[in-house]
């Protein structure tokens, strides 16, 4: 059972990572909206907006020029916790 609960953090957590990487990827390109891949960057925004925008918050207090690193902070952040919880359970 502790198996199956450890397996399933680490599928979130890389699902998670695969969402925030692919945000990156359509915030470079700006896909056209009413298209599928505009469609598909929507929903990686919807989905990983509740860990992104903390971190933004957090670094907004710092001077980063133009360059928002929040999504890498919530990158590392989810890879953190899941290597936590995951030790915790196992």
């Amino acid at each position: 059972m502790r198996y199956v609960i450890a397996q399933a953090i680490y599928w979130f957590a890389e699902l998670l990572t695969f969402l925030m990487i692919l945000r990156c990827i359509f915030s470079w390109i700006r896909p056209n909206p009413y298209g599928i891949l505009g469609k598909i960057n929507e929903f990686s925004i919807r989905l990983t907006e509740p860990l992104v925008a903390p971190c933004r918050q957090l670094l907004s207090r710092f001077n980063t020029g133009m360059f928002d690193f929040s999504v890498m902070l919530a990158f590392f952040l989810v890879q953190i916790a899941a290597n936590l919880m995951i030790r915790i359970v196992l």
